[in-house]
């Protein structure tokens, strides 16, 4: 049983990784902090989770909190993992970050799109991509990992394949993505309130979405990325558009290079025709589709999934299930809740 500690155990994302480690065989949650919340139960923050955390009580972080563990999973805003992992060295087995502070392979990108230089550059590449379906092999021995955002892991995993294969351009491939509200995180904040995400659909970060370098990082192409704030509570849709590298490709070409892709992976559906966010809920399952319009000439590659589970919190359990030599569906579900 490998001892586990969450870092930003408040949020949605912690309160994620909470609710999957609680039915995970070989993880054992030692502690949860979140400074936002220190002194509350478990139980009262989240009643969700509380025929199983009834004693646990969130802490404020302390380093000594830590020593020892096995893995600690840092779900806290982007920016804060920098401050935190030099001093996990020699205290924690192995690091899994849900930010986007190690994503980034080139450190001159973090100034443009998150407003501020990089504080630990030397550590991005002790970081291995945590996309597991894609970049399987940085993860083998790998001790610190940094997990894709919501919004790349969707697109990456409709696109990458096709860009791999030849199948699409990679120049002026266009993503439009919707996200459900938890994607905003649990503080409230003026567009995301009930009555202003409620009966609307709105676009945001228009040209400047911080996910679009780590999007063509993940993707191997030239992307103008474009998010949606829908209205629901989970999930994400990307459609993206492409085209095609060869005339003669057809949707049963470009079909079958997904189908090849993720056929060992229990995590991907292949699916033909549209895709849609409510049969991923609260599954670590991402559903992909592509189609080849004959009269235009553009490729639309589909995905959807859940941005909490396999956009964050399950995609993180699935690399620490990788890192800790265990199968990695341990303690996944692969099937969502419907209706």
């Amino acid at each position: 049983m490998a001892k586990v500690g969450i870092v930003g155990a408040s949020g949605y994302t912690g309160a994620e990784l909470l609710r999957l480690c609680a039915q995970h065989p070989d993880l054992q949650v030692g502690v949860a902090t979140g400074d936002s919340q220190a002194g509350t139960a478990v139980a009262d923050l989240y009643p969700s989770l509380a025929a199983h955390y009834a004693g646990l009580v969130i802490d404020r972080f302390e380093f000594a909190a830590v020593d020892g563990l096995d893995l600690v999973f840092l779900a806290l805003p982007h920016g804060a993992s920098q401050a935190i992992v030099p001093y996990l060295e020699g205290r924690v087995g192995l690091v899994v970050d849900l930010a986007a502070d190690f994503r980034l392979r080139d450190p001159g990108l973090y100034p443009q799109w998150y407003g501020a230089a990089h504080t630990c550059p030397e550590w991005l590449d002790r970081f291995a991509y945590g996309l597991p379906e894609l970049f399987r092999p940085e993860l083998v021995g790998a001790t610190h990992v940094a997990a894709p955002g919501c919004y790349v892991t969707t697109a990456a995993l409709a696109l990458t394949p096709l860009v791999r294969a030849g199948v699409i351009e990679p120049a002026g491939v266009v993503v439009d993505a919707a996200s459900g509200v938890s994607g905003a995180g649990r503080p409230s904040k003026p567009s995301t309130t009930f009555c202003a995400a409620d009966e609307d659909l709105s676009a945001y970060g228009l040209l400047t979405h911080r996910h679009t370098p780590e999007m063509e990082q993940a993707v191997g192409a030239q992307i103008i990325f474009t998010p949606h704030l829908a209205p629901m509570n989970r999930g994400i849709l990307a459609t993206a558009y492409a085209r095609p590298a060869e005339p003669e490709t057809t949707t049963a070409t470009a079909t079958a290079v997904l189908r090849e892709a993720y056929a060992d992976e229990p995590f991907v559906v292949v699916r033909e025709g549209p895709v849609s966010t409510k049969p991923t809920l609260g599954s670590n399952t991402a559903h992909v589709s592509v189609a080849v319009d004959d009269r235009t000439g553009w490729v639309v590659a589909l995905g959807a999934l859940d941005n909490l589970v396999k956009g964050a919190a399950g995609q993180a359990v699935q690399c620490a299930n990788l890192l800790l030599g265990l199968p990695e569906t341990t303690g996944l579900p692969t099937v969502g809740l419907y209706p």
